[in-house]
């Protein structure tokens, strides 16, 4: 049976990967050719970096990448310390509520949000672009930064907060002194999750972006649409190596908060 299930697990890891590993190995070759490996060349990159439209929708991407993750992180943190508070039934409740987000179809999520800003369009000096992608990322990053800092207010003592205020905190300093370090990995989490989303966003991005901010998602799927130029698969290599580290980076986090924690119990033991 263990031979079986390794066998298994290496099947399931070569139809995930494999692909992923072609595109990167043809990001190199030295023609366009899409079957055959020719040579190695550094080309493709080359004329990746010089193509304005795909640097300037990178750069758009970045910026609404990183704008929606701090502005979401902020009111997701705040979000999650008012649905801790809550008593048992109405915490269920919203948790449901935040989740819904999650758990419905990215193109519901779109075209909702598409006519939303239709409606607010139609009424005052409104357009798509920036501010319309901007709102739609915040919009569904916040229930994951929730997603990843309510576990911690289950790892965390809920008598810190009134313990640091016995000891002469007010609550402002006592939340910034004692809960904010507390929940800080899963802040740290919930920002990297915000922003790996927010970085390769296709389906709410399109229904939202308007003609005059596109996101790098959308600048390929154009390109595609006409033809897969290997600047494509170049592209596509160092955004897969880019989430690659933002993965390793919330991993690593998450292993030494586990460790704090496991090494205070032990103190406290």
């Amino acid at each position: 049976m263990k031979i079986l299930s390794k066998i298994y697990f290496a099947v399931i890891l070569m139809f995930l990967y494999v692909p992923i590993f072609v595109l990167i190995v043809f990001s190199f070759n030295e023609t366009k050719s899409k079957s055959v490996f020719s040579g190695f060349t550094l080309e493709w990159y080359e004329k990746l970096f010089h193509n304005r439209i795909i640097i300037s929708s990178l750069v758009n991407t970045i910026i609404i990448a990183i704008a929606a993750s701090v502005v979401s992180t902020v009111l997701g943190t705040l979000a999650a310390i008012g649905i801790n508070s809550m008593r048992k039934t109405p915490k269920a409740v919203i948790m449901n509520v935040t989740n819904m987000p999650i758990i419905n179809p990215e193109i519901v999520t779109g075209v909702s949000l598409m006519l939303l800003f239709v409606f607010f369009a139609a009424r005052m000096s409104f357009q798509f672009g920036f501010v319309t992608l901007l709102i739609a990322h915040i919009t569904f990053d916040v229930p994951y930064v929730i997603l990843n800092i309510m576990p911690k207010f289950k790892q965390m003592d809920p008598n810190l907060f009134e313990a640091a205020q016995d000891l002469g905190c007010s609550p402002v300093r006592a939340f910034f002194k004692v809960i904010l370090p507390e929940i800080m990995p899963g802040v740290v989490s919930g920002f990297l999750m915000a922003f790996t989303y927010s970085l390769d966003d296709f389906v709410i991005s399109y229904f939202t972006c308007g003609s005059t901010s596109q996101t790098l998602p959308i600048t390929i799927y154009s390109m595609t649409r006409r033809k897969v130029s290997p600047e494509i698969n170049a592209l596509s290599t160092l955004i897969f190596i880019t989430v690659l580290v933002i993965l390793i980076i919330k991993n690593i986090v998450e292993s030494r908060s586990a460790k704090r924690a496991a090494s205070f119990r032990g103190e406290r033991a």
